[in-house]
């Protein structure tokens, strides 16, 4: 244990998705007692404007500033160590680490470090269209020697609809859609498939998938703990096994 550090959660985007990661967190946190779990506090702040939006110029409404109010009041109220729950939101990791002058995780580069150490060479990225134009995950997996794989322009339109049609709204996701654009990714050499997107991981939550999935908000919330407390050993291991 690195000691143990109060973490701030910047939530609501998306509410649903934050929710998930207070379970991971909590799930993953090595305590036979409430008094043995982690300190969060969490700004669940949904007003913030769309981060995929913005990033493909779609919108001039810029979110940095609102998550900076968000990370700064929990900074105030005694995080240590931030969190943000929106694999988009990391586009501004940067820019709110110096900002608020408090370590923030970085979601794309836990990920790509933990593939490494699978020793992992080739990942297929599902995430949204921000995510993707962003070269996020690419930039960080390319920096660990991975390469990359990404659907093509018919399938991500399906992995988009998954996302704002179907989870964000808070319907049942299409499966067969899911399935489809794995296959794409596993046929183009993708010998692991990132969910790279806070709302891709409710899928995993509520399905059973098969091998050769990786939950980046797994990676997060481990990453997470890992650095205020002790980690369970049955989360050692993320990537679905068969």
């Amino acid at each position: 244990m690195t000691g143990t550090k109060r973490l701030g959660v910047i939530g609501g985007l998306g509410p649903m998705a934050t929710a998930y990661f207070m379970e991971l967190l909590t799930q993953m946190t090595d305590a036979e007692t409430d008094q043995e779990h982690i300190e969060v506090l969490i700004y669940s702040k949904p007003s913030i404007p769309d981060r995929t939006k913005y990033i493909l110029g779609e919108s001039d409404k810029n979110p940095l500033p609102d998550m900076i109010y968000a990370g700064g009041k929990l900074k105030e109220a005694g995080a240590e160590l931030l969190a943000i729950p929106c694999i988009t939101a990391h586009y501004f990791h940067n820019d709110i680490e110096q900002k608020l002058e408090i370590p923030v995780i970085n979601g794309p580069s836990e990920t790509a470090s933990y593939l490494a150490k699978e020793k992992k060479t080739c990942a297929g990225i599902l995430a949204t269209d921000g995510t993707l134009q962003s070269k996020l995950l690419q930039n960080a997996l390319n920096n660990c020697g991975i390469q990359s794989v990404l659907p093509g322009k018919e399938s991500q339109k399906k992995v988009m609809s998954m996302v704002y049609e179907e989870l964000k709204a808070g319907k049942r996701v299409d499966m067969e859609k899911f399935t489809q654009v794995s296959a794409e990714l596993f046929e183009k050499g993708a010998q692991v498939i990132l969910l790279a997107c806070t709302e891709l991981s409710l899928i995993k939550k509520e399905h059973k998938l098969p091998a050769g999935y990786l939950d980046v908000m797994e990676v997060m919330a481990r990453a997470a703990v890992e650095r205020c407390h002790h980690v369970r050993k049955e989360f050692d291991e993320l990537i679905t096994e068969p």
